[in-house]
């Protein structure tokens, strides 16, 4: 009996494990006959690689896909915390963004939103949610305003790994610090009126930027008053880890699908990554015959939706691209191949149609710098208008577009003569970068402590921005370094630990994770004089300013819960909310801030851009690697 049993199982056994296919013969699987010899179902030998095999060992991790960490569209755009009106802050590099792709109307015709030229598509055929590459650089804070121009003929796209194919390297990189221009011919009334406040001869405002340069470092420090709101480090070594905005030609090592991306040699230690939604492509290029696809982008009746990365790119081919994001860990760089080129009052984008003036920007001067453009705006380019032009002479955005056009023919000249990996074009020094980025009439001065890098930045605002040049100060005290004088020093000790006291007593505990950043609010010493809801509601008070300015101090990025202590009162929490909202307001860096939840937890983003201040400061303790605990073994 138990025979029969033992034998009518084995006989099930066998059936399940025969359908399906297992025992029958796939190329590279063993004898038919060779099932027979096994006392289980037979499994072929081809079993599926696993990822590390097919990456190597080496490989860098894939940064986060475009749509890691965001919200829906629609509580995105509630959550975003917008920035004031001109003048309330420093200007960025792009306020505007691109008008997104055009998409079918009730009829099924396409509605009227601005366009590429006839026949080309836009940024890998993405969606009508996605914003071009360029938007997603500089156009983090939604206030701005694109208007489309149809009527441009149509131009080549690069394809297929674009141009420098097969040839020689022919050049070192462009780039680096700009060279110095004759300046722009101003008249008295327009200096005047540019040259900010002054105060018994001296230089009047909110900000001021200390340079302390060292054989070591460069550290920038960003004062408010005489609060320390901003610092960034450059080291020598950054060269391969400090790269955003930097331009490429690279060579495509390994297409995963299953990821929509790619992995890009672009001769930095980690490869880089090209996600499908950055690639740009013409329709007569896409593989028809890749899996997956229905025709390509646009040939044959198939959607740009259905277009697959693997036919757009394959291993081995060259592409030029650009660095949208720098290497985090063991994350590698993430590129783009809309490449654009930033100037002091205008941003450049190349093979586009891309065109729009920022909305920060009063209606008037809005119409005068459209009317300026129309002159000035080159055939076939696309052209952004920042914050920071509010003013400029039709003469001074002149000489910015034609620089940067200038620049973008060394690029693609540098290009055809250069073999894949090769850098092309470098981002200036960063004393220079954040001059051109946040320097304005707003500052009462830059104070810098090494005689030549002042050189060069005197030269260099003296050519864009005449009227400020007298704010670039030598700071040559050999007494006191300027750190100390400036007393960076001793507030950048604080920013570095975990635990930030305010003003009352109460505390803050700042721990930063794999996957987000938690801020724990406490009262500590805070006592408090009248009751416990006024106590807690004036402590959160101050925990919401205090958070903005360590959220910009420290550069931390990415999701972030807070928790502060429970409120019992309505009113109360949304008062704490709109004042953390107005601290953050200031912030240059794209945020979005979400309600307080019934647990008292508030949730919200912050674009990462950097590692952050503590990493830039320190490294992962080789005892216990980073996790802050040592084991006992003699336990184990």
């Amino acid at each position: 009996m138990a025979s029969d049993e033992e034998s009518r199982s084995s006989a099930n056994r066998r059936r399940r494990g025969s359908r399906g296919g297992r025992t029958t013969r796939r190329p590279g699987d063993g004898e038919p006959g060779d099932a027979a010899e096994n006392d289980g179902p037979v499994r072929p030998e081809r079993a599926r690689a696993p990822k590390a095999a097919i990456l190597g060992p080496d490989a860098p991790d894939l940064p986060d896909p475009p749509s890691e960490g965001r919200a829906a569209p629609e509580a995105g755009a509630r959550a975003l915390v917008r920035r004031p009106d001109l003048g309330a802050s420093r200007p960025k590099i792009g306020d505007t963004r691109p008008a997104p792709p055009p998409t079918a109307g009730d009829d099924g015709s396409a509605a009227a939103t601005p366009t590429r030229s006839p026949g080309r598509r836009g940024p890998g055929g993405q969606p009508p949610k996605a914003r071009t590459a360029a938007a997603e650089r500089m156009a983090d804070d939604s206030d701005g305003e694109v208007d489309g121009d149809d009527d441009s003929p149509a131009r080549k796209r690069r394809r297929r790994g674009g141009r420098g194919r097969g040839t020689t390297v022919g050049g070192k990189a462009l780039g680096g610090t700009p060279e110095p221009e004759a300046p722009v011919e101003l008249d008295e009334e327009t200096l005047e009126r540019r040259r900010g406040r002054e105060r018994k001869g001296k230089p009047v405002g909110r900000y001021q930027m200390c340079v302390h340069v060292r054989p070591e470092a460069t550290q920038i420090a960003v004062l408010e008053g005489r609060s320390l709101i901003e610092h960034y480090v450059s080291r020598p070594s950054d060269d391969a880890s400090q790269i955003h905005g930097n331009i490429y030609i690279g060579r495509v090592q390994n297409v995963l699908p299953g990821m929509e991306a790619a992995f890009v040699d672009i001769g930095t230690p980690k490869n880089a990554v090209l996600y499908r939604g950055d690639v740009q492509y013409d329709s007569e290029d896409v593989d028809e015959k890749g899996p997956g696809g229905k025709g390509g982008g646009g040939g044959g009746g198939g959607k740009d939706n259905d277009v697959r990365i693997e036919q757009l790119l394959r291993p081995g081919q060259t592409v030029l691209c650009q660095v949208t994001k720098n290497p985090i860990g063991t994350k590698g760089a993430r590129l783009t191949q809309e490449v654009s080129l930033a100037g002091r009052f205008v941003v450049l984008i190349p093979n586009s149609t891309t065109y729009g003036i920022s909305k920060r920007l009063s209606d008037e001067e809005r119409k005068r710098l459209r009317r300026i453009l129309d002159e000035v705006r080159p055939p076939g380019q696309g052209l952004i208008v920042r914050t920071a032009a509010e003013g400029a002479t039709p003469e001074e955005l002149r000489r910015d577009v034609e620089r940067l056009l200038k620049q973008w023919g060394q690029i693609e000249a540098l290009a055809a003569r250069s073999n894949a990996p090769t850098l092309l074009y470098r981002e200036p020094p960063l004393a220079v970068r954040v001059i051109r980025e946040e320097f304005n009439k707003d500052y009462r001065g830059v104070l810098i402590d090494d005689v030549e890098l002042h050189r060069e930045v005197h030269e260099y605002v003296a050519a864009l921005i005449p009227e400020l040049a007298d704010r670039i100060e030598l700071y040559d005290d050999p007494a006191l370094p300027i750190f100390e004088r400036q007393h960076v020093h001793e507030q950048l000790h604080k920013a570095l630990d975990r635990k930030v006291w305010l003003p009352s007593g109460g505390s803050l505990i700042i721990e930063r994770t794999e996957a987000l950043t938690v801020i724990d609010v406490n009262t500590g010493k805070n006592v408090g004089t009248k009751n416990l809801e006024e106590t807690v509601f004036r402590n959160n008070l101050e925990a919401a300013e205090e958070i903005a300015r360590q959220l910009r101090l420290r550069d931390i990025g990415g999701i972030i819960v807070i928790d502060f202590i429970d409120m019992e009162i309505r009113k109360n929490r949304e008062q704490v909310l709109k004042l953390f909202k107005d601290c953050l307001a200031r912030d240059k860096t794209r945020t979005q801030v979400f309600d307080i939840s019934e647990l008292g937890l508030v949730e919200m983003t912050r674009k990462r851009v950097s590692e952050g201040l503590v990493e830039s400061f320190s490294a992962i303790c080789p005892n216990c690697n980073g996790r802050g605990i040592i084991l006992d073994e003699s336990l184990l």
